[in-house]
């Protein structure tokens, strides 16, 4: 979603940086193309001007001007401005209260309200929460039988359809039966309407009055672009809104409406959607996304994905393998399994600290679909080559390349990257711990998956990944620290 205002922002800062000494002047023009940037986002224009104005203010002083590398002092002046813009915390729901904690819903119709509520229960239900849903739509068709096919679907109550019931009176035996069933958290589906009206205000403080409800979440479509900011304050003003959920940020609108929300409404963004299958929503962190966007990467999330991507019992094993030397067809397509599940190659590169630019390389190369293509290739194996691939010969080659609808090239590259993984495997065997991980990762694993991705510039773009050290940047063996948020996360791991 940030891509275009990123590749903006970057062109502008490269430019920066690569002076070693900066005038106000530069600075100023600099902030120029940064207000052009922000306002061809369709972020708010009191919004820009306010933002362009604070981090000039604190970038032509004397400190970042004399300072060694005023570029980067720059950047982080401009970097603390965004998350500032976009709430300095991650903001969590409200809902610890005597239960049940009533989470009410409200939005325009097609803003993705019934499958946000879905999504939201199926995280609260994850937290070990007991959570039902009630839709209060009697006006869109069929959008209480939704909500009812959605909660079979994650295996959360949804309360009994009534036919001719009207909302009030919805909420109010969906407040009587979470308590009479004791329900931890019960969450209220509302009608939306296709503009703000009377009707719609009237019905949701109605609706509001009765249930109580500790969040009251506005559920706001990105695409929308600058008139979601005008939605947000219009329902602002007349309910007490708690937060806001921004759906379909994986899709190509310019992120003005995520930049500007906050600004405006004065309420903290709580989630974003990210997708549409019901596990695709994720709390939103300022911080992050401000460091995704300025391509200063985003390691703690991507933490976070491996951790839930990979199950512990695959984990277990592939280490017991790794500690005796074995990687075999097999293991590697467990592994391009596991890429597959934490977003693709193109998502892992966006999250990397300064592999924003990887994520273009990644995509020229045929980006996710050389993923599957390895699959396919792997797949049309025996089990006998899978497990022993050194007997793959020229004609063996032939017929894998025909059975995958890929060339012997293809195959080829396949087998070298995993030779080449295959030697770091052993390599690691013999150094041992977490070092040696982190290094094969480096030089031999994601460089042979570059090789084989695009050839060797990529395998040189995939084996930077390593760092001086053979580890991710910031990581153990990466050649830096530990970025303190990570270090915070992996801490409370343990």
């Amino acid at each position: 979603m940030f891509d275009s205002l990123s590749e903006r922002l970057g062109g502008v800062f490269d430019r920066l940086k690569g002076r070693g000494a900066l005038t106000e002047a530069d600075v100023r023009t600099a902030m120029r193309e940064v207000r052009i940037a922000l306002l061809e986002a369709d972020v708010a224009l009191p919004v820009a001007r306010q933002f362009v104005d604070k981090v000039t203010e604190e970038a032509v002083g004397q400190q970042v001007l004399r300072s060694v590398t005023p570029g980067q002092q720059v950047v982080k002046i401009v970097n603390d401005a965004l998350v500032a813009m976009l709430g300095p915390d991650t903001a969590e729901l409200q809902i610890d209260v005597t239960p049940p904690a009533v989470i009410m819903m409200v939005g325009l119709q097609g803003s993705g309200k019934t499958t946000t509520t879905a999504k939201l229960a199926r995280l609260l239900k994850k937290q070990g929460k007991k959570v039902m849903m009630a839709s209060l739509d009697v006006n869109r068709p069929a959008a209480q039988e939704q909500l009812a096919v959605l909660g079979t679907q994650i295996e959360v109550a949804t309360l009994p359809i009534v036919a001719g019931q009207q909302p009030v009176d919805i909420g109010r035996r969906a407040m009587q039966a979470a308590k009479l069933q004791g329900f931890d958290v019960l969450m209220l589906d509302t009608a939306g309407r296709l503009h703000v009206d009377q009707q719609l205000m009237d019905e949701m403080k109605a609706v509001a009055d009765i249930s109580k409800p500790q969040e009251i979440l506005l559920v706001v479509d990105s695409l929308t672009g600058q008139d979601a900011v005008n939605v947000a304050q219009n329902f602002s003003d007349q309910v007490p809104l708690t937060g806001v959920v921004l759906t379909r940020m994986d899709g190509d609108a310019r992120g003005g409406a995520a930049l500007s929300m906050r600004a405006v409404t004065g309420k903290p963004i709580k989630f974003a959607g990210i997708g549409e299958k019901l596990d695709q929503i994720e709390p939103f962190h300022p911080s992050r996304v401000a460091g995704r966007i300025l391509g200063m990467g985003d390691v703690v999330s991507l933490v976070e994905k491996a951790a839930q991507a990979i199950e512990q019992e695959d984990a277990e094993k592939m280490a017991a393998r790794l500690a005796k030397g074995q990687f075999d067809m097999n293991d590697l397509r467990g592994q391009l399994a596991q890429m597959r599940k934490m977003g693709g190659l193109g998502a892992l590169a966006g999250m990397i600290p300064g592999m924003k630019k990887a994520q273009g390389a990644v995509e020229q190369a045929g980006g996710d679909k050389i993923l599957l293509r390895m699959d396919a290739i792997i797949t049309s194996m025996t089990v006998k080559e899978r497990a022993k691939p050194e007997l793959i010969n020229a004609k063996r080659k032939i017929r894998i390349a025909k059975g995958s609808g890929t060339t012997v090239q293809d195959v080829n590259k396949l087998l070298k990257m995993h030779q080449e993984m295959s030697t770091a495997m052993k390599r690691l065997k013999k150094m041992g711990g977490l070092k040696g991980m982190l290094g094969m990762l480096g030089k031999g694993g994601m460089g042979g998956l570059g090789n084989a991705l695009g050839g060797p510039g990529m395998g040189d773009m995939m084996g930077k990944l390593g760092g001086p050290g053979g580890g991710l940047p910031g990581l153990p063996g990466g050649g830096g620290d530990i970025p303190p948020e990570l270090a915070k996360f992996l801490n409370k791991k343990k």
